[in-house]
């Protein structure tokens, strides 16, 4: 199968910056499950009472209260979509690539949809809204926003980097394999 190899064109030919990258992915990756569980806002009304959120959390509460919509939209695009980009970015940066083809169809994808990584953080900004705000609210940002808004902006530099390096190997989706 000539889509078979056992080497990453990319980590042989950049080794470093692809370890660089893998360490990006992995802190990354911590950071956007810090940013999932962890606090990211207070909200304080009428001085006794104090909600604290997390994006999980404010999901769940948008399933309890049956706002499907707000539920799928969060779920989406600050839970599901951040996990698949760095899975995505991991098996670029992967040591084997098993199969070229299913790879140049990762990097396009990454491509194609990385504009879409800014959508997370406003994803996060509707959830703060449908907690239902009131008119006598006080709201902090908290350590988990801070964390979430740090795995979203590495997810982007390194979607950037893998692309511009692949570019540069002629991985792109439609190139003739074993070019680069």
């Amino acid at each position: 199968m000539a889509g078979l190899t056992d080497v990453n064109p990319l980590a042989s030919r950049y080794p470093a910056q692809v370890r660089l990258l893998q360490v990006m992915v992995v802190l990354a990756a911590v950071a956007l499950l810090l940013g999932l569980a962890a606090p990211i806002i207070t909200l304080q009304k009428f001085v006794l009472i104090e909600n604290t959120f997390s994006i999980v959390s404010g999901a769940g509460q948008l399933w309890l209260d049956g706002r499907w919509f707000l539920f799928l939209i969060v779920t989406g695009f600050s839970i599901v979509l951040p996990a698949i980009k760095l899975y995505i970015l991991h098996r670029l940066l992967g040591r084997r690539c098993h199969d070229m083809l299913r790879l140049r169809r990762y990097l396009h994808w990454m491509h194609r949809y990385g504009r879409w990584s800014m959508l997370d953080v406003f994803v996060v900004a509707v959830l703060i809204v449908a907690v239902k705000l009131g008119a006598v609210a006080q709201v902090e940002m908290r350590y988990g926003l801070y964390a979430f808004a740090t795995s979203v902006l590495l997810t982007m530099v390194v979607t950037a980097r893998v692309v511009a390096l692949a570019e540069r190997l002629d991985m792109r989706p439609g190139a003739p394999a074993g070019e680069g």
